[in-house]
C-alpha cells in the first residue's frame, strides 16, 4: 500500500475512501448476518463517505457498543464495537499492521498472518528440541503470565508507543500520519464503559473477577478485549518485552502468545534464568505491568509445558485439560440430541493434530461411541 504518495488533498481524500472501503469489506467478513452490518450495508456508499468526512474534519469518535461476559475458554469480559467502528479498526490495522509485523520477533504468535495458536504450539515443541539439543540435555522451562494484561494496559504509554511507530513509519509526518495519529488517539483513549449496553445477567459480572473487568479499573487503564485494534495494540506494547528478553537477556528459546510467555534453557543456565525472572518483572513494571504472582511455572521439560490448550512434551504434544473438557461437553451434548456436530468435528480435527487418540477414545466410550480412526 503506497501510503507515501497520497499527500495532496484530492488524492488523499480519494485514497482514504478507497482504504475505508477495503476496511469495510474486511470488517463484514463473517458479520453479514448481523443487524448492525446490514444497516451499514443498506447505505454503504453514504456511510463510507460520512465516515471519511468525520475523519477528515476530526469529528470522528467511537460509538457505544455492547458488553457481555463469555465463559469459554475462560470467563472474560467482551466489548463488541459497533460495525462502523470495526471499519475504523480494520483501516488502522491495514495501515500499520504490516510495518509492525515486520518488526515483531518471529516467536510472537498471537493475531499475526500465518501464525496463531497452532503455530505457537508447534514452535514450543521446536524450541524445546532446540534448547535440549534434540532432547539429549536436561532442559528446563519457565512459563510466566502478566496479571490482568488487557485491563492493566496504561493508555497513555500505549499511545506513546503507537506514535513512536507512526513516526518511524511516516517520518515526514504528512496527512496519513496525522489521520492515523488522530484515529489511534480516539480508539485508545475512548472510555468503552460509558453508556455501554450490557447483555446478560448481573450474575455474569458477579462471577467475573474485578481484575478482569474494565468497569473496575482506574481511569486511564485498560483496553477492551475483542477488537482487532486491541489485538494489534497488545502485540505493539509487548514488543518491548519480547526484545528485552531475546536481545538484552539473550534468551533465544522464547515464545509469547498475548500475555502468556516462556523461556527454555539447558540445566546449567537454569539458575541464571530463575534470577532473570526478577529482571523481567522489573522491566514489566517500567511498562506499568506486573507478573502474575500465582502463574509461575518452572519445570523440567520432561514434565511438559502447558501452552495454548496443549501440553508439550519432548517428542509429543497432547491436548490439555481445557481442550478435553470442552470436547467432552460437545460430545455429550451432541450424543443427547443437541446441537454441536460442527463443534465435535472441529475438536476431532484438533485432537488428530495432537497426540489425542487416547483421550478421544475415552471421551467417545463415555457416551457409547466407538472410535476407530
Amino acid at each position: 500500500m503506497a501510503l507515501h504518495i497520497v499527500e495532496e488533498d484530492e488524492t488523499f481524500e480519494q485514497w482514504l475512501l478507497v482504504e475505508l472501503n477495503r476496511a469495510y469489506l474486511d470488517a463484514r467478513r463473517g458479520k453479514r448476518k448481523t443487524a448492525d452490518e446490514q444497516l451499514f450495508e443498506l447505505n454503504e456508499i453514504e456511510n463510507l463517505l460520512n465516515l471519511r468526512n468525520t475523519i477528515i474534519n476530526r469529528t470522528y469518535k467511537p460509538n457505544r457498543g455492547i458488553a457481555f461476559v463469555t465463559r469459554k475458554p475462560v470467563i472474560r469480559e467482551i466489548f463488541a464495537a459497533p460495525f462502523r467502528d470495526r471499519v475504523v479498526h480494520h483501516f488502522l490495522y491495514n495501515a500499520v499492521g504490516d510495518w509492525w509485523d515486520r518488526r515483531f520477533i518471529y516467536d510472537c504468535y498471537s493475531c499475526r498472518p500465518g501464525k496463531g495458536t497452532w503455530f505457537g504450539v508447534y514452535r514450543a515443541e521446536k524450541n524445546m528440541r532446540r534448547a535440549s539439543e534434540n532432547f539429549t540435555r536436561e532442559t528446563f522451562v519457565i512459563k510466566l503470565d502478566i496479571q490482568g494484561y488487557f485491563m492493566s494496559l496504561p493508555r497513555k504509554k500505549l499511545f506513546e508507543r503507537v506514535v513512536w511507530g507512526l513516526e518511524k513509519q511516516f517520518p515526514a509526518k504528512g496527512k496519513v500520519y496525522r489521520v492515523l495519529k488522530f484515529l489511534w488517539e480516539k480508539v485508545i483513549f475512548d472510555d468503552p464503559v460509558k453508556d455501554v449496553t450490557r447483555k446478560g445477567t448481573p450474575k455474569d459480572w458477579r462471577d467475573l473477577p474485578r481484575s478482569k473487568s474494565l468497569f473496575c479499573q482506574p481511569e486511564g487503564k485498560g483496553i477492551v478485549i475483542g477488537n482487532l485494534s486491541s489485538q494489534l495494540l497488545s502485540n505493539i506494547y509487548l514488543d518491548q518485552l519480547d526484545r528485552f528478553v531475546q536481545f538484552e537477556l539473550g534468551y533465544k528459546c522464547y515464545g509469547r502468545y498475548v500475555d502468556d510467555f516462556y523461556i527454555m534453557v539447558p540445566e546449567e543456565e537454569y539458575p541464571k534464568a530463575i534470577e532473570d525472572v526478577e529482571k523481567i518483572g522489573e522491566f514489566l513494571e517500567t511498562l506499568d505491568l506486573r507478573l502474575h504472582p500465582k502463574k509461575k511455572y518452572c519445570q523440567n521439560i520432561r514434565k511438559g509445558l502447558p501452552f495454548l490448550g496443549a501440553v508439550v512434551y519432548p517428542g509429543r504434544i497432547v491436548p490439555g485439560v481445557r481442550i478435553k473438557r470442552s470436547f467432552r461437553e460437545g460430545v455429550r451434548n451432541f450424543s443427547m440430541g443437541g446441537k454441536g456436530e460442527e463443534t465435535v468435528i472441529s475438536y476431532l480435527g484438533f485432537m488428530k493434530n495432537l497426540d489425542g487418540d487416547k483421550a478421544t477414545r475415552k471421551i467417545f466410550e463415555e457416551v457409547g461411541w466407538k472410535y476407530n480412526w
